[in-house]
């Protein structure tokens, strides 16, 4: 019994020791710190908040994989908000688009909004499920506000647009791949509805152009059959 209780005291000393630790490491800005802070307590102490906050951490500062090692990647029913939030997120950033959709639908099904919506609709582009991408990018058109935007970083200064914007690109691309034949002139417009939203917004330039070039070309092909 006296070693039980000489154990607990100590246990009760570090808890306090890293508290202050954590604490002290928040105050100096030492990220690495509060890391390593919640770490120990996390094994002194265990606590699913705790564990949700250092994973929320460890996506912060880019480190998807250390995230999910920190809470996995299942979807558990008693997932808290911040818990969904860093296993989509992650699961996205480490290319794994089906099990990142779990945990999207999961955080559209208790808080709907456009945000979620457009993230649900750009993974099943990539899953080339183009029927639920749609029926995403219809709710984000008919739900998106002003205020809203999207950032992308594909270009060497990441930039801004309306989400609005970004649910129109989507749709643009939604479009061409309905009928590629057919559909480049729709497809091509919609994506000029998302440049006069966003003049600056790269990838919608993009699109268009490869758009433009793949009718250019195609209309090349038929006039030397023709010849």
């Amino acid at each position: 019994m006296s070693c039980v209780q000489i154990q607990a005291q100590d246990n009760s000393a570090l808890i306090k020791h890293y508290e202050a630790y954590s604490k002290q490491m928040k105050t100096q800005g030492d990220i690495q710190g509060i890391i390593n802070g919640l770490t120990h307590l996390n094994i002194l102490n265990p606590s699913e908040a705790r564990k949700d906050t250092l994973a929320y951490i460890y996506m912060s500062e880019g480190k998807e994989i250390q995230a999910l090692n920190t809470i996995g990647i299942d979807l558990k029913v008693d997932d808290s908000d911040i818990a969904l939030q860093v296993k989509a997120v992650c699961l996205k950033g480490v290319g794994q688009p089906e099990k990142a959709l779990v945990h999207f639908e999961e955080m559209f099904r208790r808080s709907p909004n456009a945000t979620i919506a457009y993230e649900m609709a750009e993974l099943n582009m990539q899953t080339q499920n183009f029927t639920e991408a749609e029926k995403q990018v219809d709710y984000g058109l008919a739900n998106v506000t002003d205020d809203m935007t999207k950032a992308f970083y594909e270009t060497q200064q990441p930039y801004q647009v309306p989400l609005k914007a970004a649910f129109l690109y989507l749709d643009g691309l939604i479009t061409f791949n309905k009928n590629k034949t057919t559909n480049v002139d729709a497809a091509v417009d919609i994506l000029d509805e998302a440049l006069k939203l966003a003049p600056n917004f790269n990838m919608a330039q993009i699109g268009k152009n490869a758009l433009l070039q793949q009718k250019q070309a195609a209309a090349q092909e038929t006039t030397q059959t023709q010849n």
